[in-house]
């Protein structure tokens, strides 16, 4: 059960160091310091490109290494955290991994409650109610505004994430990756299938 007062409220509301930030880069642009799209496009690399390669080294010695695979089914947090990435407020991971016969995918129902640590940035449709609602209530039919239409035969488990407990997904590895090496394999995962909202294919190597 969600606590919303106590487990929540410091993703809801700026925190004062937010509210600084905030309101220095207003200060900053209005006398033409700075540029509000370099500013944005900074931002979009950090939630797209640069953040969620943490949490693709992961997936990617998750295929690789069974040892490791097992430790992060074991105990995530400390699996992620041999890796160097550790929760910013101390929350506790969970790796759901993804099988032919079941689909993870993750929300914060009450709030954005996010694994910073290995995804970097929350993308703003993570944190629309219309997301945090329907991803519960008709999960499918959210995956197809995706692109992602999942066989009819495949589970799909949600899983709510909390200020203490967050999750991680580890997409299937995909068919022809057999001899790429981790950095390789790495490449391929976006920062959506780690929340559930897509899958890995071979095609998205860039």
């Amino acid at each position: 059960m969600h606590d919303h007062d106590d487990d929540h409220h410091h993703d809801n509301h700026f925190s004062d160091m937010q509210a600084r930030v905030k309101a220095l880069e207003t200060l900053l642009t209005a006398k033409g310091l700075i540029d509000p799209k370099a500013i944005d496009a900074i931002v979009e690399t950090y939630e797209t490109k640069i953040g969620p390669r943490n949490g693709a080294h992961v997936v990617a010695k998750a295929w690789t290494d069974p040892e490791f695979a097992a430790w992060l089914k074991r105990d995530a947090t400390a699996a992620i955290a041999s890796l160097g990435y550790t929760g910013r407020q101390g929350e506790h991971m969970r790796a759901v991994f993804n099988t032919p016969e079941t689909h993870n995918l993750v929300v914060c129902t009450l709030c954005s409650c996010y694994p910073w640590s290995v995804l970097g940035l929350p993308p703003v449709w993570y944190k629309a109610p219309a997301y945090r609602s329907r991803a519960v209530i008709d999960p499918r039919g959210v995956l197809a505004e995706f692109g992602l239409a999942l066989p009819e035969g495949q589970a799909i488990r949600v899983w709510d994430s909390t200020a203490e407990l967050r999750y991680l997904v580890i997409p299937e590895r995909p068919a022809g990756t057999e001899a790429m090496g981790e950095a390789e394999l790495a490449a391929l995962v976006s920062r959506d299938a780690m929340i559930g909202t897509a899958i890995v294919h071979l095609a998205e190597a860039a």
